[in-house]
């Protein structure tokens, strides 16, 4: 397994879906870029950033419940990409027993960041996908530092989006 960190939450100019860049901590530096949905960009912004909320969001909720059931988050692991699909696991350590489930790497990256677990990449997806992408510096302070303002941003996308969107969109 390959260690990465959470580098960047940009907007892909094209497409206009969040990315979400996780970068090697190691000495090649290689980079896996995975789009992901816009609720799932302003839960990993509100989580960098320490943007705290009314109420618990899903991933704070979910946070609770493993914690409250005496279990603990060991690792978040991206997986596999299958049919242009990023998959990931969720190692869950309960007493002496490990359990890994099964997540959307969003999701995972979320919990991860709420709960201060590593982040790692498969050593064979990461040698199969992991780009040289160069980050500024202003990627890495956009981690590092806080910026309601793209916080903002994404809240009010989100709203819009819960605005114009109706249950029919999601039938099959």
């Amino acid at each position: 397994m390959v260690e990465v960190a959470l580098r960047a939450v940009r907007v892909d100019l094209q497409s206009r879906t969040p990315v979400l860049v996780l970068q090697e901590t190691g000495a090649l530096r290689r980079s896996i870029p995975i789009f992901i949905g816009e609720p799932e960009a302003v839960a990993i912004e509100f989580a960098v950033r320490g943007v705290p909320a009314p109420r618990p969001l899903t991933h704070d909720l979910l946070r609770d419940v493993i914690a409250e059931l005496g279990a603990s988050v060991a690792r978040v692991v991206i997986t596999e990409l299958k049919d242009a699909t990023f998959f990931a696991e969720i190692h869950l350590v309960i007493g002496e027993t490990t359990s890994v489930i099964s997540a959307r790497p969003s999701d995972a990256v979320a919990l991860a960041l709420r709960t201060d677990s590593p982040l790692y990449v498969d050593d064979e997806l990461m040698d199969e996908e992991g780009r040289l992408i160069e980050l500024t510096d202003e990627d890495e302070e956009d981690v590092d530092e806080a910026d309601v303002g793209d916080v903002d941003e994404l809240a009010e996308q989100f709203r819009d989006f819960l605005d114009t969107v109706h249950p029919e969109d999601f039938q099959a």
